[in-house]
């Protein structure tokens, strides 16, 4: 599921019993877990997946570089959370990744943070430029400098 937003997209992720901690609140570890979910669901929505033959398009084989997070408070129990992520750079190999983890009401912001992926050729594993069709699905994730001031 997703819902309107100004920039960027947001998915509605669940949180299932097995990403909880010994203290009934989502582990860490797990927020990096459910943002790839949100990702990768927009992305196979746009063409871009892995299937049983593999990639659909190269533009799949790509890496995170650099992952950061601040937690504001913990998400307890199982339940949907909503996962917003946008661009605030595209680059002709990488692309910077904003996000944030809120309630569904959007009333409560659990973690806010930065992902960069580096797309790589699938031959050499070396950085390689996106392609066209992925630079165009990518062009409505970024966020425009008049948005970054806000």
């Amino acid at each position: 599921m997703t819902a309107a937003v100004a920039f960027g997209h947001t998915r509605t992720v669940p949180v299932h019993f097995d990403d909880l901690d010994a203290m009934g609140i989502v582990h860490n570890a797990r927020y990096a877990l459910m943002l790839e979910r949100a990702i990768t669901a927009f992305w196979a929505d746009h063409g871009h997946a892995f299937t049983e033959s593999g990639p659909t398009s190269t533009d799949v084989v790509n890496a995170v570089r650099e992952f950061s997070i601040t937690y504001y408070r913990p998400i307890r129990g199982t339940g949907d959370v909503i996962v917003r992520f946008w661009l605030d750079k595209l680059g002709e190999t990488s692309a910077v990744v904003g996000f944030e983890f809120t309630s569904p009401d959007g009333s409560a912001v659990y973690a806010a943070g930065r992902r960069v992926n580096v797309k790589l050729d699938p031959r050499t594993l070396r950085p390689a430029p996106w392609s066209a069709d992925a630079r165009g699905i990518a062009a409505t994730l970024l966020r425009t400098p008049e948005e970054i001031s806000h």
